[in-house]
C-alpha cells in the first residue's frame, strides 16, 4: 500500500514537473525575478532612503542627508517599470517557454503575438477629472490594472492559449504564403506566419468584443471574478496551510515540492503581494488592520514565515541537534549544513539526516513550517508583527529577513526569529528520542 502510494506521488509529481502548461508558468514567473527583486527593493528604498515625511525611519531625515530626497524619482520610476507590466512580462515569457515546450523553437513571432492579443483585450479609454472638477474620458491609453499584477491570470490564459492557437495554425500548413527564394529568409518567414498571427489577434478582438457587448465586462474583468474565489482560498489561512502540507508531502518522498507547486501557487502570492505594496507606497503603514485591505499571505509571508532556512525549516532542526543530540553522525552532518542553513538552503540536511522517508523526524518535518506560518499569521492579524510587503531575495538569514520584508522594521526580524524559535521546540524532542533509540540499538 505505501509502496503503491510512493509510486503515485513520485508520477504525479513527474507530470506536473514536465506538464508543458505548467512548466511555461514556472519558467516564466523565475525569469521575471530579478527585474521583481529590483522592484521590490525600489520601494524599500523610498521609504528608508529618500522618504522626507515627517515620522519615518530614513536616511533623508538625518540632519545633513535631506538631499537623499531627491533621489526619490529614481526609485519610483524603476519601481514603476518593474512592477506596473508584470502582467506583459509574463505574457512574453510563458508564450516564448510554452512555444518551446511543445516543441515549437525559434518563432521570433509568437511572443508578440501573444502580447498583440492579451493588450486587445484592454479598454483604451479611461475616465479623468478635470481642474475644474468635470469627468471627462480619454482616448487611447491603458490602465496600469491591465498591466500590473492585476492582469496576470488574464495574462496567463491569453499568453498560453494564443500561442497554442497561433502553433496550431503554423503547424498545419494551410495558410503559409510562400515567397521566391531571392527573398531575405528573415522575410519569408514573417510572411510565413503573417495569416495564424492574423487569425489569432484577430480571435481575441472579436472575444473581448463580445465580452463588451453582451456581458458589459471586459475579458479582466470577467477572469478577475471567476479566479476572485480560488485567489481568497490560495492567500487564506485553511488553503495555504493545505498548500504547505502537500509541499511538504512531496519533499518527504525526496521531491522539491515548492518548485513542483510553484506554477500553482506563484500567480497567486504574487497577485497578492503587489497589491500589498501598492497599499504600502499609498498608505507607507505595514500595520494590518480590517481595514487596510491587506493580505497577510502573500510571497514575501511565505519566505519569512514557511521557508526560512528551508523548508520545514531545518535550521530548527540543527539548531535542537547541536544542543540535544547525542549522535555523532547527527552532529557531522549538521555543522556541514550550518552555512547553507544560513542561506536558506537545506538540502545537506534532508538529504544527508536524512529527512527523505523517515518516519520519525518527519513529524516535525511537517509540524514546523505549519506552526511557523500560524504563528506568522497570528502575530501579524494582532497587529505585533508588520506586514511582509517587499519581496526580499529568498537567500537572505533569518531575522534579517524579516527585517527587510517588512520594510526595514525590527519587529518583522524578531517576529520572524519568535517563529523559528518554535521550530527548536518542535524538532527538540524527536531529536531526544532519537538518541534514545540509537542507544537502545547500540
Amino acid at each position: 500500500m505505501n509502496e503503491k502510494f510512493m509510486n503515485g506521488l513520485l508520477a504525479f509529481a513527474g507530470k506536473m514537473q514536465s506538464n508543458p502548461v505548467l512548466s511555461a508558468i514556472k519558467d516564466a514567473f523565475i525569469d521575471t525575478m530579478p527585474v521583481v527583486m529590483l522592484g521590490s527593493f525600489c520601494t524599500l528604498f523610498q521609504f528608508v532612503i529618500s522618504s522626507t515625511a515627517e515620522g519615518y525611519l530614513s536616511l533623508a531625515n538625518v540632519p545633513g542627508m535631506s538631499w537623499l530626497g531627491a533621489l526619490n524619482p529614481i526609485w519610483s520610476t524603476c519601481n514603476y517599470g518593474c512592477m506596473n507590466f508584470l502582467a506583459v512580462m509574463i505574457v512574453l515569457g510563458v508564450s516564448n517557454h510554452f512555444a518551446e515546450n511543445i516543441g515549437h523553437m525559434g518563432d521570433r513571432s509568437v511572443a508578440f503575438v501573444a502580447l498583440a492579443s492579451f493588450v486587445t483585450l484592454m479598454d483604451t479609454t479611461a475616465k479623468a477629472k478635470t481642474a475644474g472638477g468635470e469627468e471627462v474620458t480619454i482616448s487611447g491609453v491603458v490602465g496600469s490594472t491591465y498591466t500590473n499584477a492585476n492582469g496576470l491570470f488574464t495574462a496567463l490564459l491569453v499568453g498560453l492559449v494564443a500561442t497554442y492557437v497561433y502553433i496550431k495554425l503554423v503547424d498545419s500548413g494551410k495558410l503559409v504564403i510562400k515567397l521566391p527564394d531571392s527573398v531575405p529568409p528573415n522575410v519569408s518567414a514573417s510572411f510565413a506566419v503573417l495569416f495564424p498571427a492574423v487569425i489569432t489577434i484577430l480571435g481575441f478582438g472579436i472575444l473581448g468584443f463580445i465580452f463588451s457587448q453582451f456581458l458589459h465586462m471586459n475579458f479582466f474583468q470577467v477572469i478577475s471574478t471567476i479566479m476572485a474565489p480560488v485567489q481568497a482560498i490560495m492567500t487564506g489561512l485553511p488553503g495555504y496551510l493545505l498548500v504547505v502540507l502537500i509541499m511538504m508531502l512531496l519533499w518527504w518522498f525526496g521531491i522539491h515540492g515548492p518548485n513542483v507547486m510553484s506554477a500553482v501557487t506563484s500567480p497567486f502570492m504574487t497577485a497578492a503581494w503587489t497589491a500589498n505594496e501598492e497599499i504600502y507606497k499609498a498608505t507607507g503603514s505595514a500595520q494590518y488592520t480590517a481595514a487596510s485591505n491587506y493580505q497577510i499571505i502573500s510571497a514575501p509571508f511565505g519566505s519569512v514565515f514557511f521557508s526560512h532556512t528551508g523548508s520545514g525549516i531545518t535550521g530548527g532542526l540543527i539548531i535542537a541537534i547541536m544542543l540535544f543530540s547525542k549522535r555523532d553522525d547527527f552532529k557531522a552532518i549538521a555543522r556541514l549544513a550550518i552555512p547553507c542553513g544560513i542561506f536558506n538552503i537545506n538540502e545537506p540536511i534532508i538529504f544527508g539526516i536524512p529527512m527523505v522517508m523517515n518516519p520519525l523526524l518527519g513529524i516535525p518535518f511537517f509540524l514546523a513550517p505549519v506552526c511557523s506560518v500560524i504563528v506568522g499569521y497570528i502575530l501579524t492579524k494582532i497587529g505585533l508583527c508588520p506586514m511582509m510587503v517587499i519581496n526580499a531575495p529568498w537567500t537572505t538569514p533569518t531575522g534579517i529577513l524579516g527585517f527587510l520584508a517588512s520594510g526595514a522594521r525590527l519587529m518583522g526580524g524578531l517576529c520572524q526569529l519568535i517563529a523559528f524559535a518554535t521550530s527548536v521546540l518542535i524538532y527538540t524532542p524527536f531529536v531526544i528520542i532519537a538518541n534514545n533509540q540509537s542507544e537502545a540499538a547500540a
